[in-house]
């Protein structure tokens, strides 16, 4: 008989990752400890409860990455997005869904279906050592007695609790012309060239302009549960701009060891800089640009900074409470936990942003479960599909660096910033070469398309793969 591999959370990860394994034919023991022992957020017992927004953001995979990886999971048969468009709402080009209806089609699905065991506990500290497959997919809403034993698994500084997330730029859309790279007095770090940094200059009145609407910008309050998480070294911007005009200029946009080739006024006032996110270039962040100012707020004050005034945001900044895996020092390839390979990860635990996200993991921490437990090889999917490109930003597509003695990893939403570049540039019917819109738009419908018939590949592979 073969035995089941037990799934910790019945989360959107959680029940997705139980139904692509019950699907594979192989018995699954899923433990939920709601309503037995509730959470702050979270209001019935059903699985995977939406307790934020209802929307599954946009749905055309031509257009936006997510669209693709909504796409991606309807062709692996997920049971989330099945549910999702089956109770879906009007949302004009977004997929949302009616909450209620959305999570007790999961609930129901999961309940009739002879392969799962659905067991409504707490599991306290780490799982049984004869539970030889685990997958833990708890959220960021851990129980407090399994994160203490999943950090003191993986070490103290390896389990974050609160978010300090930065945002995230596409490096095509800075404009160079205004900004520069170089690093602070030309040193060169143990990778770099003396040239890392991404430099966005700002005047005396473009600062203090920059600090006004810094204190008059619209925040985020912390949800009761969360308390105020504020530690040293790691403070919103608005906060340290309230404590004085001047405490930034001193702080993470200090003009020192910076020379502007640009213009006139060599040496700026202030500087805004960004560092490499990801191993392929395509990203990087706004170096302690932590904030909790909200999301409209964002996007308008920070393409008033020179440089990135025509900026595509991937990703704005919060300060929230999250509790999330250092993933990509961790966990393997195919999410298991390097110190305890028998425990695998799944969902928002792992250092993926939003619900789609979270069960697009789920459904590959299920698959990668079966066909260990079959006896099958199988590779994530390549980077160059929206589900690859997730997965490969969680175990190894971020570039580690310490900061204040945290990693830098943050939770990410898939984009288009994840995916490899394109090797040649989209092309006019004509032959000549698209600018700007018209550019964009292509780039976006090219990379679609490699995503499409990259996984229908990898779809075929495995399916070969379980035939022989």
């Amino acid at each position: 008989m073969t035995r089941p591999v037990h799934i910790i959370g019945a989360g959107l990860a959680g029940s997705e990752a139980a139904w692509q394994m019950a699907r594979l034919g192989l018995p699954v023991v899923l433990h939920e400890m709601r309503p037995v022992r509730t959470t702050p957020a979270h209001q019935t017992g059903d699985f995977a409860e939406l307790v934020c927004s209802n929307s599954f953001r946009a749905d055309d995979p031509q257009t936006s990455a997510i669209g693709i990886l909504h796409r991606e999971m309807r062709r692996l048969d997920s049971l989330i997005l099945a549910a999702a468009d089956a109770h879906k709402v009007p949302a004009g080009g977004a997929l949302a869904v009616d909450r209620e209806s959305f999570a007790q089609h999961v609930t129901a699905a999961l309940t009739a279906c002879p392969q799962v065991s659905i067991v409504r506990n707490e599991v306290n500290g780490l799982p049984p050592s004869d539970w030889d497959q685990v997958i833990i997919a708890t959220g960021p809403l851990t129980s407090p007695a399994l994160a203490e034993a999943i950090r003191a698994l993986t070490g103290e500084a390896d389990l974050a609790f609160f978010d300090a997330i930065a945002p995230i730029v596409e490096r095509e859309t800075i404009d160079m012309s205004k900004a520069w790279f170089q690093s602070r007095y030309d040193r060169v770090g143990p990778e770099g060239d003396g040239a890392d940094y991404i430099n966005c200059p700002l005047s005396r009145e473009q600062y203090e302009a920059f600090i006004d609407g810094l204190i008059a910008g619209e925040t985020i309050a912390f949800k009761e549960f969360e308390g105020t998480p504020y530690f040293d070294g790691c403070l919103p911007i608005e906060v340290m701009a309230e404590r004085g005009r001047e405490t930034l200029r001193h702080g993470p946009m200090k003009p020192f060891g910076l020379t502007n080739p640009h213009g006139p006024d060599r040496k700026p006032y202030a500087v805004v800089q960004l560092r490499q996110d990801n191993r392929l270039g395509t990203l990087f962040n706004m170096v302690g640009f932590q904030t909790k100012l909200k999301h409209a707020a964002q996007v308008a004050l920070f393409r008033t900074i020179p440089g990135l005034e025509g900026a595509n945001f991937v990703r704005l900044g919060g300060l929230h409470r999250n509790a999330y895996l250092n993933a990509p020092k961790v966990l393997d390839a195919r999410l298991r936990l390097k110190a305890d390979p028998r425990l695998r990860f799944a969902g928002q635990i792992t250092g993926c942003e939003g619900y789609v996200e979270s069960a697009a993991i789920g459904l590959l921490a299920g698959r990668l479960a079966a066909a260990e437990r079959l006896g099958l090889p199988l590779d994530p999917p390549p980077p160059t599909t929206a589900l690859g490109a997730l997965v490969n930003h969680i175990t190894g597509g971020h570039i580690a660096v310490i900061d204040a003695g945290r990693s830098s990893f943050q939770p990410m939403n898939v984009n288009f910033g994840l995916f490899p570049p394109l090797t040649s540039a989209p092309k006019a019917e004509d032959g000549k070469r698209l600018r700007g819109p018209d550019k964009a738009a292509a780039k976006k419908c090219a990379l679609s398309a490699r995503a499409a018939a990259d996984l229908d590949q990898w779809i075929g592979a495995a399916a070969r793969s379980a035939a022989e």
